[in-house]
């Protein structure tokens, strides 16, 4: 019997992953043919089916999805090699592969990926821009090193590194810019812009108005440049992180105001597996991008 080859666990896994033979090829950079000739191969070998033909969508059988779990651990296995090899250097080297949730990537990225690059030239950087949620399965499945999010995540296999906290403020049109700044319980009252489900900012946006979810009426976007455009539009309110106002009013007609203390916030901070061999190398990673929030904070600072 043939062996199996790393290979066609990398193409198994893909294909798991995307659930589409299409997407699947692409994310490996070859063609969806040879693709399927490596999975059927795969199953020979193995002499069990993997995947249930004639569906629409890739469905595992009970064995594939067995295999996926054994190929994925195999995978990171392999993949936390090189990193050993990485850790035991004294400077940063080779591929960095870092993720950030999008209420933080436009604002903070320019910065970060400048100082990395000029204080570690060795470092090729990878970024992968999506929300919590997907950041935290590609953690978990090897495809990232290191994140950027929200804290808490509450994974017990993750490390947590608290970076800096940030506050939210009040975007509303331009002519409310007189009046007081709403309590909560009038917030509650206005037509609140929130970003659609999924993004964790959202969801801290509705628990500082005390509210589990969204009154029927309230609008949803998928950036926070749509939320404040549509604020200068007259369709409502919304909160925004700090980071993000000079980038996302600059050409927006709209008001900025900080809420009364205790001012709605949250704490930034890096998370990556606790098995990482990189963990040295990710804190000495963490004091730049610290220093990066710091030098973005004093450059832009918020006239709210």
């Amino acid at each position: 019997m043939n062996n199996v080859t790393l290979r066609q666990l990398r193409y198994f896994d893909a294909l798991a992953r995307h659930g589409h033979f299409g997407r699947a090829a692409e994310s490996c950079s070859i063609s969806q043919p040879a693709l399927s000739m490596q999975i059927k191969e795969l199953e020979e070998i193995l002499g069990g089916v993997l995947i249930e033909r004639g569906a629409r969508q890739v469905v595992l059988t009970r064995f594939g999805e067995d295999l996926a779990r054994r190929a994925r651990d195999i995978l990171r296995s392999v993949d936390e090699l090189g990193d050993f090899a990485r850790a035991s250097r004294d400077r940063l080297v080779g591929q960095l592969r870092i993720g950030m949730i999008p209420t933080i990537a436009p604002y903070l990225l320019p910065e970060v990926i400048g100082n990395l690059t000029r204080l570690h030239p060795e470092l090729d950087i990878h970024v992968r821009e999506t929300v919590t949620p997907k950041l935290i399965q590609e953690l978990a499945g090897g495809r990232l090193d290191t994140a950027i999010v929200a804290l808490p995540v509450s994974e017990p296999s993750l490390t947590e590194v608290a970076l800096f906290n940030e506050n939210f403020l009040l975007v509303r049109p331009d002519s409310d810019k007189a009046t007081p700044v709403p309590s909560i319980e009038t917030l509650r009252e206005m037509r609140l812009l929130l970003l659609e489900e999924g993004h964790c900012f959202r969801d801290q946006a509705l628990s500082f108005c005390k509210m589990q979810t969204p009154p029927r009426e309230v609008l949803e976007a998928s950036s926070l440049s749509t939320l404040v455009q549509m604020v200068s539009a007259g369709i409502g309110v919304t909160l925004i992180p700090e980071m993000a106002v000079a980038v996302e009013t600059r050409s927006a007609p709209v008001s900025v105001a900080r809420f009364k203390n205790p001012q709605p916030a949250r704490t930034i901070g890096m998370v990556w597996r606790k098995t990482s061999p990189l963990a040295r190398q990710l804190l000495q990673i963490s004091e730049v991008i610290c220093l990066s929030a710091e030098t973005l904070r004093a450059r832009h600072p918020s006239e709210a």
